[in-house]
C-alpha cells in the first residue's frame, strides 16, 4: 500500500506543486516586467509596430526558383530554336549523323565493339565511377546544388550560370531521349535505345558549358573527363562507337550555343557593363567589373 502511494500519490502532489509554482512565477514575472518596462518613444513604437506587421523576408532561393521555373519552358524553346536553326550547328549534326549511319552499316561499329571486348580497360570501381560521373542524373544533381547555393547566397552571377547549365542539360536530354525513342536500336550488350549515347551527350554538354564560361583551364579537363566517359560507354558494351560520335557532337553543339548566348561579355576576366555617369557632365560608356 505504501509503495502504491509513493508511486501514485506523491508524484501527483509533486507535479501539482510544480504547476502552481510555475503559475505564480509567471504572474510575478509578468508583473515585474510591467513594472520595469520603460516608456518607449514614438520612433521605437513605430519601429516595433512595423516589425510586427511586416512578415519576415522571403527566402531568396524560393523567389529565384519561382521566377526561373515560370520562365523555364519559354527559355528552353527559345534556346532550342537558337541552337538547331543555326546553319553551322545543323551542318555539324547532319555530318555526325551521316558518320554514325556509315559506321553502323559498314560494320565499323561491330569491329570496334569486338576489339574493345577483347581489350576491356574498365572494371570494378573505375567502371562504376565513370558510369556515375557521366550519368545525366549526376549532372542535374550537381547543377541543382550549384543553383541552390548561389540563389541562397544571392549570388546572381553564379545563379544565372547554374540555370544556363540546367537549360543546356534539359535541351540535350530531351533531344537525346527523343532520338533514342525514334531509332530504338540495341546496344552491343543487348540493351534498348542505343543511339545516341545519353552519358556522352550530357557529359559533353557540361564540358562545353564550362569551357564557354571559364575558358580552357576548366574546359580542357572537363573535355578530358567527358572523353573518358565516352570511351567507357564503348569499352563496356553499353554503346556503339556511332552512338558516342553523335552524342559528343550533340552535347558540344548544345552546350556551346546556349552558354555562349547567355554568357556576359568579358574582357580579360572582367564583365563589361554599361556606364552612365553624371559628374561634371552627363557621360555614357562602359565599365569593367570582376567578382572575387
Amino acid at each position: 500500500m505504501n509503495k502504491l502511494r509513493w508511486n501514485g500519490f506523491w508524484p501527483a502532489v509533486f507535479c501539482a506543486v510544480l504547476f502552481f509554482a510555475a503559475g505564480c512565477g509567471e504572474v510575478v514575472r509578468s508583473g515585474t516586467l510591467e513594472a520595469q518596462t520603460p516608456v518607449l518613444n514614438s520612433a521605437e513604437v513605430s519601429n516595433e509596430a512595423s516589425q510586427t506587421e511586416n512578415p519576415s523576408k522571403k527566402s531568396p532561393l524560393l523567389e529565384s526558383a519561382k521566377t526561373d521555373v515560370l520562365n523555364w519552358p519559354r527559355r528552353v524553346i527559345e534556346d532550342s530554336k537558337d541552337t538547331f536553326l543555326k546553319k553551322d550547328n545543323l551542318s555539324a549534326l547532319l555530318l555526325a549523323g551521316g558518320i554514325s549511319i556509315a559506321m553502323h552499316q559498314s560494320n565499323a561499329d561491330k569491329n570496334i565493339a569486338e576489339h574493345l571486348e577483347r581489350h576491356a580497360a574498365f572494371h570494378g570501381f573505375a567502371d562504376e565511377s565513370f558510369n556515375v560521373m557521366g550519368h545525366p542524373v549526376t549532372h542535374f544533381a550537381a547543377t541543382g546544388l550549384w543553383y541552390v547555393l548561389s540563389a541562397e547566397s544571392e549570388d546572381e552571377y553564379n545563379r544565372e550560370r547554374a540555370w544556363t547549365m540546367t537549360t543546356a542539360l534539359s535541351v540535350t536530354g530531351v533531344i537525346t531521349m527523343g532520338l533514342k525513342a525514334i531509332r530504338d536500336n540495341e546496344t552491343p550488350n543487348g540493351k534498348r535505345w542505343a543511339w545516341p549515347s545519353g552519358h556522352t551527350s550530357s557529359s559533353f554538354t557540361v564540358a562545353a558549358v564550362l569551357d564557354e564560361f571559364y575558358g580552357p583551364k576548366v574546359g580542357i579537363p572537363a573535355y578530358a573527363v567527358a572523353s573518358v566517359v565516352a570511351y567507357r560507354m564503348m569499352d563496356t558494351g553499353d554503346h556503339w562507337a556511332s552512338d558516342v560520335v553523335f552524342g559528343a557532337t550533340l552535347g558540344w553543339v548544345v552546350g556551346h550555343t546556349i552558354a555562349g548566348k547567355h554568357k556576359k561579355l568579358e574582357v580579360a576576366g572582367f564583365t563589361v557593363l554599361p556606364y552612365m555617369g553624371n559628374g561634371d557632365g552627363p557621360a555614357v560608356g562602359i565599365s569593367l567589373a570582376k567578382q572575387f
